[in-house]
């Protein structure tokens, strides 16, 4: 353990503790030359490029005052529409060609790896974006990196997300009498797309709310707010148990809720869901300085009653929020807005330009190691 002195809101020090050494967010390891330390997990984010900056390249810093460029929904709906699709027209090939659908097991790996893939596309777009348009507060503190002690534990959490939340689609929703093309319910999805994300913000705002306030369920959740200026990569930095309502409960109280509504989310309905959600939470987590909004189908109806969310808002909750915090949603500001738990925003508040508006790429230069990844998962669906 490590004395170190903590310190009053206004940086003073107060006493002297025992720190412990796993609240560090001390990162160097993608500086070490030899790599001789590094382990299975290390090498699987370096080969991927999974981080939030490449290493040796500068990242532009504004002050707080600069404009601030405005990414479209549009842009972002087609991105993700585009990547959802990919394993749903894979998936329906395959069951048009053989005659026959996927099995379970074979499902499960198509949609798992297309997970895994358009998430690390994802990344990949955004450190493309903070090398271009820099990350809010960049005047003041740079980017927190992946910890040292704890690259394992990150990678582990990131891949389990796709891995749990696609093993519980398959066992709640999966039919292998239903392929894509025969039970996506095209006359409701928008309508789920939209409800999905504003009724599992609801739940989500309660539960991380209720972390905040509550001493014995704080120490679950305060390793999340270690860092304060997070990436992509620190999206599920927590303990296990937070981990495990992120992952697989609260999309299971938002799926449970719209089938109570009388809606149909089938397991194709439930994948776009997902990967709208996703697209949400790496986002929220990027502080990349842009003004974008998690793509909702109702994101116009949120506007009118200015409840739509926006990256800057999440940055916030980390960055000024501790125990008694603000800005608890990481889908929209509907619920903050009604409980009264906004935070003021800085940048993103009068300075936002809406010329020449950004576009999120579609395809990148690791194109082809999505294709034979997905190629691998379609040759591999014969044999289970």
């Amino acid at each position: 353990m490590i004395e170190e002195p903590t310190k009053k809101p206004d940086g003073t020090p107060t006493s002297t503790v025992k720190a412990n050494p796993k609240d560090s967010m001390k990162s160097t390891w993608r500086d070490d030359p030899d790599r001789k330390e590094w382990g299975i997990w290390h090498w699987l984010l370096y080969s991927l490029a999974m981080y939030h900056d490449n290493p040796g390249q500068e990242v532009p810093v504004y002050q707080k005052t600069d404009p601030v460029h405005h990414l479209p929904d549009l842009s972002m709906h087609r991105w993700v529409l585009v990547h959802a699709a990919i394993p749903l027209l894979i998936h329906q090939a395959y069951a048009s060609y053989f005659g026959k659908n996927l099995t379970p097991v074979a499902a499960f790996i198509l949609y798992t790896v297309g997970f895994k893939a358009n998430a690390i596309h994802h990344l990949h777009s955004l450190r493309w974006l903070g090398h271009a348009y820099g990350f809010f507060d960049g005047d003041k503190h740079p980017r927190d990196g992946v910890p040292d002690w704890s690259v394992g534990k990150t990678a582990r959490s990131l891949l389990s997300t796709s891995t749990f939340r696609m093993i519980m689609s398959i066992a709640l929703c999966y039919n292998t009498k239903e392929t894509p093309a025969n039970s996506i319910s095209w006359l409701y999805l928008p309508l789920e797309i939209g409800l999905y994300g504003i009724i599992l913000d609801f739940w989500f705002y309660w539960y991380h709310r209720v972390m905040h306030d509550n001493d014995s369920l704080w120490k679950y959740h305060r390793t999340h707010h270690l860092t304060k200026h997070p990436n992509p990569l620190l999206t599920l930095y927590a303990d296990e148990v937070q981990e495990l309502f992120d992952i697989a409960g609260i999309p299971l109280f938002a799926w449970g809720s719209l089938k109570l509504l009388g809606l149909p989310m089938g397991f194709y309905d439930w994948w776009i869901c997902h990967e709208y959600v996703v697209f949400a939470e790496l986002a929220g987590h990027s502080g990349v300085r842009i003004h974008a909004m998690p793509p909702n189908t109702l994101s116009w109806l949120l506007r009118a009653f200015d409840c739509e969310l926006v990256i800057e808002d999440h940055d916030l909750h980390h960055r000024k929020g501790w125990k008694s915090s603000h800005n608890y949603g990481k889908q929209t500001r509907l619920w903050d807005r009604i409980f009264g738990t906004c935070h003021d925003r800085i940048e993103c508040l009068d300075n936002v330009t809406y010329e020449e508006p950004l576009r999120i790429t579609l395809w990148y230069t690791g194109l082809c190691m999505k294709i034979v990844m997905y190629f691998h998962c379609f040759v591999c669906s014969e044999f289970c």
